[in-house]
């Protein structure tokens, strides 16, 4: 197991929990790993942990600290869906890029990091990480069925830096429509590789959680370590 710790990060306008896992080795990378709705929770602890392993530094932001720091909830709690939402509506997402480019600034500097940093995000999170691509000097990013990137297209000209889409074809939250539009926008660009996985539903990644698929995660967090060791190292 790596070594994990909950730190308090200082950003520009406040102050964000954080949770970490640290690599046995270093010099180290390191990557931001981006929620879904439900909070810092075991699910985000785990994905931590998987970076960890894999020789990363890992950060996991608690994205919603304006609204409810510290909020840790789970799909499997039917109240616990209606609150997420509510987080999720009320987010703010030029907010939410501004406190990841203050969060990768802080880890280009951390002891034991290389300066390289890159960002895997789940749901929520994977939106974020196509927005960072188009808009910050992130070393690299990976989106896992990044929902609602649609709302947000019209910035595909920008993306510049690596960037990798893992596509869940039965997606409940993605229509098969958004994911072929997605698909027929991004690809064109040399620095975007897209994923499929068809016959998996929204969140297959998420331990834990009811729609886990353990092959397709499995995959997914294989191409997504080799895409870390190219860009990061």
């Amino acid at each position: 197991m790596a070594r994990t710790e909950d730190i308090k990060l200082k950003l520009r306008d406040g102050e964000m929990g954080a949770h970490i896992a640290w690599p046995e080795r270093k010099p180290a990378g390191a990557i931001i790993a981006i929620m879904e709705i439900w909070g810092v929770n075991d699910t985000m602890r785990k994905h931590a942990q998987e970076f960890a392993e894999a020789g990363y530094i890992c950060l996991v932001p608690d994205l919603f600290w304006r609204q409810e720091p510290g909020v840790e909830l789970s799909d499997r709690n039917p109240a616990d869906g209606q609150k997420a939402f509510d987080l999720y509506y009320d987010f703010d997402y030029d907010l939410g890029v501004r406190d990841m480019e203050d969060t990768m600034q802080w880890l280009r500097t951390v002891p034991g990091g290389t300066g390289k940093v890159g960002s895997v995000g789940y749901c929520l999170g994977g939106k974020l990480c196509y927005l960072m691509c188009c808009r910050t000097d992130i070393d690299c990013a990976v989106a896992y069925y990044g929902t609602y990137i649609e709302h947000n297209i019209r910035e595909a000209p920008n993306l510049h830096r690596p960037f990798m889409l893992h596509m869940a074809m039965k997606d409940r939250w993605v229509q098969a429509e958004v994911n072929e539009m997605l698909e027929r926008r991004l690809s064109p660009n040399p620095l975007v590789t897209i994923h499929k996985y068809p016959e998996a539903d929204h969140a297959f990644a998420r331990h834990g959680g009811k729609p886990y698929r353990k092959e397709e995660a499995d995959r997914a967090l294989s191409l997504s370590v080799d895409f870390f060791q190219k860009h990061l190292g």
